[in-house]
This record gives C-alpha cells, structure tokens and sequence, in this order.
C-alpha cells in the first residue's frame, strides 16, 4: 500500500512539474497575472529607460544576469531596499524578472502594495532573455553564456546557455 501511495504521489508531481508542453501553461499554472507581462523584445527596445530588479537569489545572480539589473532577491526580499533608492520613485518603470517570471510576479505584487504603479513582470524571466539570443553578465561584469536553472526542475526550459549549479 504504502509504494502505491508513493508511486501516486510521484506521478502527480511529475504531471504537475513537468507536464506543461509551453512556457504559457507553466505560468498560467503558477501566475494569476495580477502583474502585466512585458516581453523580452519590448524590453530589448526599453533597456536603460527602466529599473530592472533580480528576484533571484543571490547565487543565481552571480553567476549571471542582465546588465544593469540590481540584485532583490526572493527569499529574503525586503522592500526598504527600493524604497531607500532614490532613483526609483513610485511612478518609475519597473520590470522584474527571474527565472521565468514565477517569483518575479511574487516580487511586483509587494512592489505595487506598497504603491508603486508601473511594474511589469519580464515574461518567461532570464531564461526567456538567454533563449533569445541576449546576452547575460557575471558578477564581475562580463558578458557570459552561464545561467543558474535554479532547480532540475526548471531547467527544461533554459534552452540556450551553459546550465550552471553552484
């Protein structure tokens, strides 16, 4: 009895985690959408005119990110850190993004509670950014083909780039 359940259990993770065939069931699976998605071309024709914020953890962001990105982070994201910016008013365009846009959604629903108005989520995240062909830097600031997947389970859908655990 107890491998059935087991092996039960197993399968619904499996058809859960992994049963999505694109990037819009993942999300739509995981997002509500309550944040407006930008897309990875219109940021590519906006990059400088926004604030881009990593809710990644740090880890992630070190081996690599998008240029000009400040680091938030996820688990420990603390808000005092963009409202102690003085760059960063509340009407200032904002894009987060992650992964794949699943803690970045997370991330731009504190910043709108604490009244900021122009936050966007970048869908599909870094991995979407990579798949596209753009490029990503290190925490030294060079130009790098490495990504954190974040987990085993995610990385299928990092389709372009060297998968990076550290």
């Amino acid at each position: 009895m107890k491998q059935i359940i087991t092996v039960l259990i197993y399968s619904m993770f499996s058809i859960l985690a992994f049963g999505q065939d694109s990037l819009a069931e993942l999300l739509d699976q995981y997002n509500n959408e309550s944040i407006p998605y930008i897309s990875v071309d219109e940021l590519t024709g906006e990059q400088g005119e926004a604030i881009l914020l990593d809710a990644r953890e740090l880890e992630e962001y070190n081996i690599s990110h998008l240029k000009s990105a400040m680091h938030i982070g996820y688990t420990h994201f603390d808000i005092k850190k963009i409202i102690n910016q003085p760059q960063i008013d509340k009407d200032t365009k904002i894009i987060v993004y992650c992964s794949l846009g699943i803690r970045s959604e997370d991330i731009s629903e504190k910043l709108m509670q604490a009244g900021y108005t122009n936050v966007y989520n970048l869908y599909g995240g870094i991995f979407e950014w990579k798949n596209n062909d753009h490029p990503v830097i290190n925490s030294k600031g060079e130009v790098t083909d490495n990504v954190h997947p974040c987990s085993k389970q995610w990385e299928k859908w990092l389709h372009k780039g060297k998968k990076i655990y550290k």
